[in-house]
């Protein structure tokens, strides 16, 4: 059966490689990739929507707080399927491809198919605090991956349909598909050209319309009313840009600090102080439970108290202050709530919870300059709205990406102008502070990052492994000159040798050029050793720590055109400087006619 499975398979190969250009044939794929992925975003909401909706049932009515705790048995619950059923434990969908598009083949496991598609619902649904956007970039990511290897298709179109799905996963989730094809140009680092376009723009629309064939014409945020823009706001704009500046930069290190801190904990005592800890900040902070869209509905709505529902404050909600402090509140626990569910093994993205604190952050503003005694007016939902986009461009340090995004959910382009001052202002201040994002950073310490910056993108793609040379002779250390010339320099064509010691391990080097004067001097054959004839090694590439880039340095710096390889500590081959140009020339011109 799988024989005849890969006959076809080969067949229609040949039939698409003889009728069928390649460039029209990507344009098709894309288009299956976005309604997979529409489809899969879809399934996703509605699986949430209806475990959701269990937890409101009659049953639970009478009980007093009881949505505290379903968010840790929804933890639980998650623990044990993806130990027992997958064995696995859930990953980020950003990191995961950009992992993935380093690689030379794009691969990504299947399991980052059925594992968010189940958990996702699961840990959003029971009221974990997090996003749903993340886990459909995942299953879209690994759709494109099983799409492009039935189809034998080359390197250049893995990375092509990998952005298609998540320019289209963003796109159903959102509804938004300029949004999705600026996504997945600016996060993923693809390149924006006339082919790579038109494939990005047809799955982000094929998504779209696959997410109002399924769920109708209902849009995430209704239409509001925009206050128009006015100059004299510009000052605003811009504080609203640092506050979200400032607060990206809070997220990002909160996020870092309590994965860092979770990281040394036994999972059993994770799950049990992570878990009172939840309860703990759901019961002050009620609006922290779940995803949180419907708390962005009411501020758009300019209805607060209908934003953070029931609370333990509610005989002092009359007071503005006190309403105002809450929301604070959820500025600055929402980092909290989000790291510690997904560091509790809770499956969910990122992107909806920097949405929401960014629209609580910039409701909150718009009522303190308000409160002022100078007579302003700003709109509430306008900064709601620039709130959100500016903690967009911070965190992920994608400013086009919040500006379109914002622009279609709100179905208007008239606060162009103070998004763009808002999120250029967040992302320089996001940017000083770093230049990596929360999910960039562990890949570019690993030298698996890939940039806009084709030197890099293709030094990141290039494989160290495939140019090292191993056929060299190696000598030892106590062997004479008649060893080093009967048994080394006559049966070889190459002009240096490695010394090693009996282990393995390389300590020095033997160049011909260096020895030509002695070499024919039979009366020294016997009293010059190889340790007397040796040099040391100008640097060592050690395997698999030393990236390319790190290589390239190496050769510069020291001005060889052949570096030692070791690998485990022992001798292990050597890497020349010209089949490294070579190897690096023709990655480039692959790279650069994508």
């Amino acid at each position: 059966m799988k024989g005849k499975f890969r006959s076809i398979r080969s067949r229609f190969a040949i039939w698409r490689y003889k009728n069928l250009p390649i460039k029209n044939f990507i344009f098709i794929l894309s288009v299956i990739t976005g309604a997979c992925t529409g489809i899969t975003a879809v399934l996703l909401k509605k699986s949430t929507f209806w475990i959701k909706k269990f937890t409101t049932l009659d049953i639970f009515h009478n009980i007093a707080h009881i949505y505290i705790i379903f968010p840790i048995i929804g933890l639980l619950t998650v623990y044990t399927i993806a130990q027992l059923v997958f064995k696995s434990k859930p990953v980020s969908a950003i990191p995961l491809i950009l992992k993935s598009l380093a690689k030379s083949n794009n691969t990504i496991d299947s399991i980052h198919f059925g594992l968010p598609l189940l958990l996702a619902p699961i840990t959003v649904g029971l009221g974990g605090s997090v996003g749903l956007l993340g886990p459909a970039i995942s299953i879209g990511a690994t759709i494109s991956c099983s799409i492009s290897n039935f189809f034998y298709l080359k390197n250049k179109n893995r990375i092509m349909l990998i952005g298609c799905a998540c320019a289209a996963s963003i796109a159903a989730i959102f509804k938004s598909p300029m949004a999705g094809l600026i996504f997945a140009v600016e996060v993923f680092s693809l390149d924006l050209t006339l082919s790579s376009l038109l494939p990005l723009l047809l799955a982000s629309v094929t998504s779209v319309t696959t997410s109002y064939l399924l769920l109708g014409e209902d849009i995430l945020f209704d239409n509001h009313h925009l206050d128009k823009f006015k100059i004299q706001q510009i000052p605003m704009y811009i504080l609203l840009g640092g506050c979200t500046g400032f607060a990206s930069i809070y997220f990002s290190r909160m996020y870092e600090k309590l994965m860092m801190f979770f990281q040394g904990i036994q999972m059993r005592k994770k799950l049990l102080y992570g878990g009172i800890f939840m309860a703990v900040l759901l019961y002050l902070i009620p609006p922290l439970y779940g995803e949180g869209l419907d708390f962005i509905r009411e501020l758009l709505l300019n209805q607060p108290l209908k934003a953070i529902g029931k609370h333990p404050f509610e005989a002092y909600e009359q007071h503005i202050w006190v309403v105002l402090l809450l929301i604070i509140g959820i500025v600055f626990f929402k980092a909290i709530a989000t790291t510690t569910t997904i560091a509790l093994g809770g499956f969910g993205g990122l992107f909806i919870p920097i949405i929401v604190m960014g629209s609580a952050l910039g409701f909150v503003i718009a009522e303190l300059l308000n409160q002022l005694p100078f007579g302003l007016e700003n709109s509430q939902t306008n900064f709601t709205l620039l709130g959100m986009a500016g903690l967009i461009s911070g965190v992920l340090h994608a400013p086009l990406t919040a500006v379109f995004l914002i622009a279609e959910i709100s179905s208007s382009y008239e606060l162009l102008v103070p998004l763009m001052i808002t999120c250029a202002i967040s992302l320089i201040i996001s940017k000083n502070k770093s230049e990596l994002t929360i999910f960039t950073k562990a890949l570019y310490q690993q030298g698996i990052l890939i940039t806009h910056n084709k030197d890099q993108a293709v030094l990141t793609l290039l494989e160290l492994e495939t140019i090292i040379e191993k056929d060299f002779i190696k000598v030892y250390a106590q062997q004479t000159l008649k060893d080093l010339v009967y048994k080394a320099i006559a049966k070889s064509n190459r002009n240096f040798f490695p010394v090693v010691c009996q282990d393995g391990k390389l300590i020095g080097i033997v160049f011909l050029d260096k020895i030509r004067d002695v070499i024919f001097d039979c009366q020294k054959y016997q009293s010059l050793t190889v340790e007397m004839l040796m040099d040391s090694a100008p640097k060592f590439i050690d395997l698999p720590t030393d990236k390319a880039k790190d290589v390239m340095l190496k050769f510069q710096n020291t001005g060889a055109w052949n570096l030692p390889v070791i690998k485990d500590g022992k001798y292990y081959g050597f890497i020349s400087k010209s089949k490294l140009l070579s190897v690096y020339r023709q990655k480039l011109v692959a790279f650069s006619s994508n």
